[in-house]
C-alpha cells in the first residue's frame, strides 16, 4: 500500500465567505434604515368632505362666508356672502375686518381666492398674519367642479 499522507501540506487560507456574507447584511439594513431617516414626511390635516355635504354647507342660509381676495400684485379685497366690499385693503385693515365679522356670527367660513398669477408667497404672508391675529381655521379657494 502507498500511503499519500507524505505528499499533503497543511493550507492556512481564511475562509472569507462568511464574512462577505455579514457584510452584506449588514450593508442591507443600513440601506433599509437610512432611507426611513431621510425622506420623512409632514403631518397634513386634509379635509374630508364629499361633494354632497359642501353644497349642502353653500346652501346654509346662516353660514357665513368670508372670502379675502389678493390678486397678482398682491391687493386684497374682501368679499362677505358675496357682497363685494371696498377693494385695496391692507394687511391690517383686512384682519381688523374679518375679527369684526367673526365677532358678529363666529360660525363663519374664512378663505383665501387667489388669483392664478398670484405668487404663493403672498397667500403664505397673508396666512401668517391671519394665524398670527388668531384666526387659525382659513381655508384656501378652489374652483367649484359640478
Amino acid at each position: 500500500m502507498y500511503s499519500q499522507t507524505r505528499n499533503l501540506k497543511i493550507i492556512s487560507e481564511i475562509n472569507v465567505v462568511p464574512y462577505i456574507d455579514v457584510m452584506l447584511v449588514l450593508l442591507i439594513i443600513f440601506m433599509v434604515s437610512s432611507s426611513s431617516l431621510f425622506f420623512k414626511g409632514v403631518d397634513v390635516d386634509l379635509p374630508n368632505m364629499a361633494a354632497e355635504s359642501a353644497s349642502a354647507l353653500l346652501k346654509e342660509k346662516d353660514v357665513n362666508f368670508l372670502v379675502i381676495e389678493i390678486n397678482q400684485k398682491g391687493q386684497l379685497g374682501l368679499s362677505v356672502n358675496n357682497k363685494k366690499l371696498q377693494q385695496n385693503f391692507s394687511i391690517e385693515s383686512i384682519i381688523l375686518r374679518v375679527k369684526k365679522e367673526l365677532l358678529i356670527q363666529p360660525s363663519s367660513i374664512v378663505v383665501i381666492g387667489g388669483d392664478v398669477l398670484t405668487p404663493y408667497s403672498k397667500i403664505i404672508i397673508l396666512l401668517e398674519a391671519l394665524r398670527y391675529a388668531g384666526i387659525s381655521k382659513v381655508g384656501l379657494l378652489t374652483d367649484i367642479k359640478e
